[in-house]
């Protein structure tokens, strides 16, 4: 799943008259970056949900990915966040563990491709959510202060506390298993919610990506974003 439906408030005045997925870095929309990755790690089948600005995304995708299935998640009723989102592609989704990846966070792979770096960790008996992870020392252009602490062997211990610096970033890059999405509150909410559960479980895990990934959530940061991607 692609998770394209979001206002970009922070991307203003870049998002006015275009949704944030297609706002450009380096020349081309950061919908693309995200399925140039999707095509590197072999994904032929993809759900895309929709909100601000949906007709431009349909049709961006429409003219962009010919070589993928598309299926669209359309929230243009109401904006779901992103674990109302989930839930309402679930069918869509199918019932097998599933890649989720945010459309607005850039990364470049190390020696080992990111999403297949997830895949190959993924384990079904050991767990639900298994998030990719950054250190915070290598969060290009995020400006918070860590999401989560993981132990030696890569389970999520807890999440950042309030006060504190958290040593992992999240990436946006997740795969879930489809056993999370239960006992979901009607309308908007957040994946936090499936997230907090996994980790009391002990079923949620980290990987750490060994490339680079940058956060580009402002119109200053993609001048940031492309000149290290420039010497990348």
């Amino acid at each position: 799943m692609v998770m394209a439906a979001g206002l970009g408030k922070r991307m203003r005045p870049l998002t006015a008259t275009r949704p944030k997925p297609l706002v450009q870095v380096g020349g081309r929309a950061m919908i693309d970056h995200v399925f140039d990755h999707l095509r590197g790690a072999g994904v032929k089948r993809a759900v895309v949900n929709v909100h601000y600005l949906a007709e431009q995304v349909e049709a961006h995708l429409k003219a962009r990915v010919k070589d993928m299935e598309v299926l669209i998640s359309d929230e243009r009723e109401q904006l779901l966040e992103t674990g109302g989102g989930l839930v309402k592609a679930r069918e869509l989704l199918g019932d097998k563990p599933f890649l989720c990846v945010n459309s607005d966070n850039l990364w470049v792979d190390g020696p080992i491709d990111a999403i297949r770096q997830l895949a190959a960790a993924w384990d079904d008996d050991r767990m639900d959510a298994l998030l990719l992870m950054v250190p915070l020392s290598r969060a290009n252009g995020h400006a918070g202060q860590g999401d989560f602490r993981l132990d030696a062997r890569g389970r999520i211990i807890d999440r950042r506390k309030p006060g504190r610096l958290a040593p992992f970033v999240y990436t946006g890059v997740q795969i879930l298993s489809p056993r999370v999405l239960r006992d979901w509150p009607d309308g908007p909410f957040s994946t936090n919610l499936f997230w907090n559960r996994a980790i009391q479980a002990g079923r949620a895990w980290g990987v750490v990506h060994q490339g680079l990934w940058f956060e580009v959530g402002t119109p200053e940061a993609i001048g940031e974003t492309e000149a290290v991607m420039a010497v990348a």
